[in-house]
């Protein structure tokens, strides 16, 4: 039966590397400041399956980062005829009237006055009525209708102008009105009065701007006014305008991540996992387009020199001299004196043997060349026997001395246990078999084992050719019977 267990986990995490990155919402309005917005959304998804002999545990993560990034672009002036918007007769250096409602003419030279000498646009319609883009109060009218749905406006953003105007009446007014529309439908209208009747404005430039939330597909520029005394009415020149709206940019990306675990219920042997673990120690595993990779882990090799065991040996006499534990004697007393009780303790418990015993003796008050007769009867008892037999055994070996154990110095005690410090699965490799001998060197101070053998002076043979054959093996002979007698004098101990 395979059970199925599905746990799902929702992580949520949300990072912002701005301040401003949640001002810049759905149908917001206006410009949103520049900022870079990443969520996270994390999906952990754990499948169990019991197969029976195993169970599997399936983890999958998905990560879904989600980075939105926010800049603001700027379409130019878009009543200059080189960016492509509009053709030359609706540029805004007003060369070329726009068109509109009311009367208007278009000066030049002096009349213009600080507007410059080339042409300027002048209001000169005295009417008051309600403009097409809806403005009241109105004489006259210059209206351009700009197309601007290749910068695909999505986001919002704001409108900026700039108009330069020259009214000498100070009983005049001029406007500037600007609408924008997605299609057929108004996003946004403004009117700002740049100068009212009765204000003395003379000579001015005038900057302004409205916000806009959601798409934008043409705006439409708008500039009127009233012409009082019908003398000299207000003019403008260079116009112009500039869209500045947000761009949102998102990428979206996905990281899954599947683990799979399983566990064995008791079906391997001891032996086999040892193998494994042994596998999984001495090798790096790596995972290779599904297939599985074993490099062997090169072990750190340690350079072992005469110079660096002496000097281990030298550490290990320090701590043995350290750890080296005070001679207890109260504790060797109370041992001995334990030894001697039991000893009495036997002695006293063992039964003595049982004796029957007739003696006869016939003494003469003189000496006597017969010897006298002497009869003795002994019964023992068979069972007493052997025990007499062992305490005199003991007796025996209480008398004799036990040689004394050669106690290990402390210099073959470190040695002896740097050589069980090694591991026994590295015992037989080259490195420990050279710290093993180095250390045999130190033990016998053969320090001098690998140096340069020195050369053996050749025995003038001459000296053996002189000699008879007899005087040689005379010398032989002495030799060995030398030999013979050491040999005996040593058996005898």
């Amino acid at each position: 039966m395979i059970v199925l267990k599905t746990l799902l986990l929702w992580l949520f995490l949300c990072f912002s590397y701005s301040s401003y990155a949640n001002t810049c919402l759905p149908d917001h309005e206006g410009l949103c400041d520049p900022s870079v917005i990443i969520t996270e959304d994390t999906q952990v998804e754990i499948t169990e399956e019991d197969k029976g002999t195993e169970i599997v545990t399936t983890t999958t993560t998905t990560v879904t980062t989600t980075t939105t990034t926010i800049t603001n672009d700027d379409s130019g002036d878009i009543l200059d005829g080189s960016n492509d918007y509009v053709s030359s007769n609706k540029e805004g250096d007003m060369d070329i009237d726009w068109g509109g409602q009311g009367s208007a003419s278009m000066p030049s030279g002096s009349t213009c006055g600080q507007l410059g000498t080339d042409k300027c646009a002048m209001i000169t319609g005295s009417g008051n009525s309600t403009s097409a883009m809806g403005v009241p109060n109105m004489g006259t009218t210059f209206i351009n209708t700009v197309d601007i749905s290749d910068l695909s406006i999505s986001n919002g953003g704001e409108t900026n102008y700039a108009i330069k105007v020259f009214k000498p009446d100070a009983q005049d007014s001029i406007y500037m009105h600007i609408t924008g529309r997605n299609g057929n439908t108004n996003v946004f209208t403004g009117t700002d009065i740049l100068s009212a009747s009765g204000i003395d404005s003379q000579y001015q430039q005038y900057t302004g701007g409205f916000d806009f939330s959601g798409s934008l597909t043409s705006v439409i520029v708008e500039v009127g006014g009233r012409d009082i005394n019908m003398a000299v009415g207000v003019m403008f020149d260079d116009v112009s305008v500039n869209v500045i709206y947000n761009v949102i940019d998102t990428i979206v990306t996905q990281h899954i991540t599947t683990i799979e675990e399983i566990y064995y219920l008791d079906i391997f042997d001891p032996t086999e996992l040892d193998f494994v673990e042994e596998v999984f120690e001495y090798n790096d595993v790596s995972f290779d387009d599904g297939e599985i990779n074993f490099t062997p882990i090169e072990p750190e090799t340690e350079e072992i020199t005469y110079e660096t065991v002496e000097l281990e040996i030298q550490e290990f006499e320090i701590d043995f001299e350290i750890d080296l534990p005070e001679p207890e004697i109260v504790a060797v007393e109370i041992e001995t004196e334990l030894e001697l009780e039991l000893e009495i303790e036997m002695e006293m418990e063992l039964p003595e043997p049982e004796v029957e015993e007739t003696v006869e003796v016939a003494q003469a008050e003189e000496p006597s060349d017969e010897k006298p007769e002497e009869t003795e009867t002994v019964e023992e008892t068979t069972e007493e026997a052997p025990v007499e037999a062992e305490s005199k055994e003991e007796e025996v070996e209480k008398e004799e001395p036990k040689k004394p154990v050669k106690e290990p110095t402390k210099k073959e005690k470190v040695a002896t246990k740097i050589v069980k410090k090694i591991d026994d699965k590295e015992r037989y490799d080259d490195t420990a078999q050279i710290k093993t001998l180095i250390v045999m060197q130190i033990l016998g101070d053969t320090k001098g084992f690998f140096d340069a053998q020195a050369t053996i002076q050749d025995t003038n043979i001459n000296q053996y050719l002189d000699k008879s054959l007899q005087d040689q093996f005379g010398v032989l002979f002495e030799q060995a019977q030398g030999q013979t007698m050491e040999d005996m004098i040593n058996a005898q101990y």
